[in-house]
């Protein structure tokens, strides 16, 4: 087979969809991509001229990756991965872009003569590019993280078109304007940090002045089948009302109950006369505007509007209106899913790093936990952010995740270490560094893990970091983890008595220890003695039940 030359026919820009969506693969991916024509499968961009390659069979078969939307590997030869992305769909057209990527480090005993061969890649480029490569990627992180994009181009899709929608509205409806500026702030409100209940009640008191009803509610169904480790998950159905609702929650749940099987497509509206026939089980409704808060497949909960303030029949421009409302909703509350689940993902991971410290030295068993809730007992009194408090709970929790890979031996020996003991067993910051780096929303944990034993006068350790150089946070957990190393009960001795423990705060005032925190020590002593005696069962990350 002979190399085919990778020409390129770019003629035009791609559309501003694809060319976001080509920097964000661009981003996540670290590398460049060929572009290749899904209609007809020729190079439209050439990235990789000098490497060459079948682009002839590539291209037909970028053609069916464009059909089916799915990115696929085009070619594996271990250790080499082309990989082809299909970028969102502009116009009834899509561009694929095919990167090359490695699925190890390379090393200089490899074929690379075969791989290329295989591949009907440049043998004399190949080597100079694969020597140039600092990441790699296995087969499975790379599809992982296409799909993730796929799902976010597609997110992002569906809102462009619901805005392109309210625009399109607004420029038939100029007489409508409170109904575009409910649609308009809802889009706007899109944001995780905004709860869907929130933006549902929002939605309620917008809708109440653009809709001639008499009240409004929307229902938001469980996201979580039993108890979660975030304060975000609902356990069960809610129901937010605007004006005299004629339902609760109860009978709300069994006026949807016949659409919940099979979701209708279209808004449902409800006038008399089949309102007023002998079998309408909710004689307080005359008439009735119903709509799913739907994502893909997912059901999240239920819109309504009841009954017409003059007494007139609900039609199509309020059935559209809801419907407008319950999609943005829906999409809302699909994304605040997705968030909640890579949060409670991330929280069960510290939970299990957690259970492994304790694990691996169970005569501390607790310390952790202990040390994370009077860090953020400190951090509070010295005024510090939610998302401080957030990041010295975490830091709290894992700051000796590196003991893990400290020596049994060593780590339960109850009697003194001796100096080479006691060097390997300062080695566990570096290597709770090690383990964590790399887990990007762990980020703000590394400094507190890697710095939480250095001491205010330089002597402490792994970097002999002085006064305001050590981070902040990581001053706090020092003294948390110090209070409850001296006052917890061993196995070999007993927890200290308080006036031995203050003592020795008070001596290493400005030498072991920041000023500053001992201060907040003391200030917040009784709280601080009462987390160091109460035991709990199972550690949460719900910042509502910190202390």
């Amino acid at each position: 087979m002979s190399m085919v030359a990778v020409e390129s026919s770019r003629v035009s820009p791609l559309p501003p969809g694809s060319a976001q969506a080509l920097a964000e693969l661009r981003a996540a991916l670290s590398t460049d991509f060929t572009l290749v024509d899904g209609q007809t499968g020729d190079v439209v961009e050439a990235r990789h001229d000098a490497l060459g390659g079948d682009w002839m069979a590539w291209g037909e078969m970028c053609k069916a990756v464009a059909e089916s939307g799915r990115a696929v590997f085009l070619a594996e030869e271990d250790p080499l991965l082309a990989f082809a992305v299909p970028l969102p769909e502009c116009e009834d057209h899509r561009t694929v872009a095919v990167g090359f990527f490695l699925s190890r480090q390379y090393s200089s005993d490899w074929n690379l003569t075969a791989a290329a061969r295989a591949l009907d890649m440049n043998v004399a480029a190949l080597p100079s590019w694969v020597e140039s490569q600092t990441e790699y990627w296995s087969p499975a992180a790379l599809e992982r993280t296409a799909e993730a994009l796929r799902k976010n181009w597609s997110q992002a899709q569906r809102i462009a078109k619901l805005q392109s929608d309210i625009d399109k509205l607004a420029g038939n409806l100029a007489d409508t304007y409170e109904e575009i500026s409910l649609l308009y702030r809802l889009t706007h409100s899109l944001k995780l940090s905004c709860r869907d209940e929130d933006l549902g009640r929002l939605a309620l008191r917008w809708l109440a002045d653009a809709a001639p009803v008499e009240s409004l509610a929307v229902q938001f169904l469980p996201v979580a089948a039993d108890d979660s480790v975030t304060a975000e998950s609902r356990n069960e159905a809610v129901l937010l009302t605007q004006g005299p609702c004629p339902l609760d929650n109860a009978q709300f749940s069994q006026l949807v109950a016949r659409w919940s099987v099979e979701l209708p497509k279209h808004p449902i509206v409800m006038n008399p006369p089949v309102t007023s026939e002998p079998g309408w089980a909710f004689p307080e409704i005359r008439e009735l505007v119903l709509v799913p808060l739907v994502e893909g497949t997912r059901l999240f909960g239920w819109l309504a509007a009841f009954n017409h303030r003059e007494g007139r029949e609900l039609g199509t421009v309020e059935g559209s209106l809801l419907g407008s409302v319950a999609a943005i909703l829906g999409i809302h509350s699909s994304n605040s899913d997705l968030y909640r689940q890579q949060a409670e993902l991330l929280s069960g991971m510290v939970r299990a790093l957690t259970s492994a410290i304790d694990a691996k030295d169970p005569y501390t068993c607790g310390h952790s936990d202990r040390v994370a809730r009077v860090a953020v007992r400190l951090g509070r009194e010295l005024g510090c952010s939610p998302e401080q408090l957030k990041w010295l709970y975490l830091s709290g929790l894992l700051h000796d995740v590196g003991k893990i890979g400290i020596d049994q031996d060593v780590l339960s020996k109850p009697g003194r270490l001796t100096e080479t003991e006691y060097q390997h067993i300062q080695t566990h910051t570096q290597i709770g560094f090690r383990i964590l780096d790399g887990i990007r929303q762990l980020d703000d944990v590394l400094p507190v893990v890697l710095h939480h034993h250095e001491a205010w006068d330089g002597t402490g350790y792994p970097s002999r970091l002085a006064g305001e150089t050590i981070p902040m946070l990581a001053r706090i957990v020092a003294v948390a983890d110090s209070y409850d190393a001296m006052a917890s009960d061993r196995p070999y001795r007993k927890g200290m008595p308080d006036d031995r423990l203050e003592e020795i705060f008070k001596a290493g005032t400005g030498k072991q220890w920041d000023a500053r925190v001992i201060e907040a020590f003391f200030a917040a002593r009784d709280d601080i003695r009462h987390i160091s005696e109460e035991k709990r069962d199972h550690i949460t990350l719900d910042p509502v039940q910190w202390l």
